[in-house]
């Protein structure tokens, strides 16, 4: 792998609102460089190794949802610290396994340095079979979320989902999504910062918990 140079060797966390940091490597799918991910969004997740079972189901799953994020407009990518070879190896069992045939690009990190980059992996670590982060990154290259699970649980695809809608959801319509959201649901308007129309609204909530009104569809 090469990595880009620009890339900082380590970071003390990445937060939500970053510029997400740009590399250039090597992945299943041909060189790849983040910055040409731009004016579309991004899911960007790391999973502990090759041939591990949840990494397997996880990679199942995305694969047969795959066209769901397209349709999103919102490409995948994966990263581990394990070879380009070795990937290419798993890919393959998949496909013999579960006739399933992952596309999208898996990047291989064995220096660690992308993966300490993103804040993937503490600077003591040798590995990365304690992480399994996702990042998601929208047309400007801004982190607007980010999950961190645990090795031995695996990532909720339909979560996953969700939360992209939420995020597009936000951006389009300049609102709040409330708790267990859902598409076709409504949103909720930002609170008034005018202290007149707190006094002026019907409802002693109604001034900072109202929904937001529905797009014309028309």
């Amino acid at each position: 792998m090469s990595a880009d140079t620009s890339v900082p060797q380590a970071v003390a966390g990445l937060r939500i609102g970053d510029l997400a940091p740009d590399f250039e490597a090597r992945s299943t799918t041909g060189p790849v460089r983040l910055k040409e991910f731009r004016k579309r969004w991004l899911v960007l997740f790391s999973h502990p190794a090759d041939f591990t079972p949840v990494c397997t189901t996880e990679f199942v799953e995305l694969s047969r949802k795959a066209q769901e994020f397209e349709h999103r407009d919102c490409a995948l990518m994966a990263l581990s610290v394990d070879s380009l070879f070795s990937h290419f190896a798993w890919l393959r069992m998949i496909r013999d396994r579960f006739g399933i045939e992952v596309r999208f690009p898996i990047v291989e990190d064995p220096t660690l340095v992308i993966g300490r980059a993103f804040g993937m992996v503490a600077p003591q670590d040798n590995d990365s079979a304690t992480v399994r982060s996702t990042f998601f990154i929208d047309p400007r290259g801004v982190i607007r979320a980010m999950t961190c699970y645990p090795a031995n649980m695996g990532r909720s695809i339909p979560e996953m989902l969700r939360m992209l809608d939420a995020l597009q959801a936000i951006d389009a319509q300049d609102g709040l999504a409330p708790a267990n959201w859902t598409p076709g649901q409504p949103l909720l308007r930002p609170p008034t910062h005018d202290l007149d129309e707190v006094f002026k609204s019907p409802g002693e909530t109604d001034w900072f918990l109202r929904d937001a009104p529905t797009e014309d569809k028309a």
